[in-house]
């Protein structure tokens, strides 16, 4: 089993690609909203690095599925602090 998927080139973590799917499926508007954008930061910070495939991942993420204003906001505000304490 692959940690990876290939996505337009980039290799992605496939664990925060399919995490994205999931939480965008079923209820809901299909948007990432607060609760979910709390998932994603937690699926991130699991290896106690912010790792340049993640930072891929995430862009893709962010370019790819539709953010609420505020979930998108929160989860910038989050990593930036997480990843420049690290």
């Amino acid at each position: 089993m692959s940690y990876y998927t290939t996505i337009n080139g980039k290799k992605l973590d496939k664990h925060l690609v399919e995490l994205a799917e999931k939480v965008v499926a079923g209820q809901g508007d299909g948007r990432i909203s607060n609760d979910d954008a709390k998932k994603l930061l937690e699926a991130v910070k699991d290896g106690g690095v912010y790792t340049d495939i993640e930072k891929d991942t995430m862009e893709y993420i962010r370019e790819n599925f539709k953010w609420t204003e505020s979930a998108d906001e929160w989860f910038r505000a989050q990593i930036a602090s997480w990843a420049s304490s690290k």
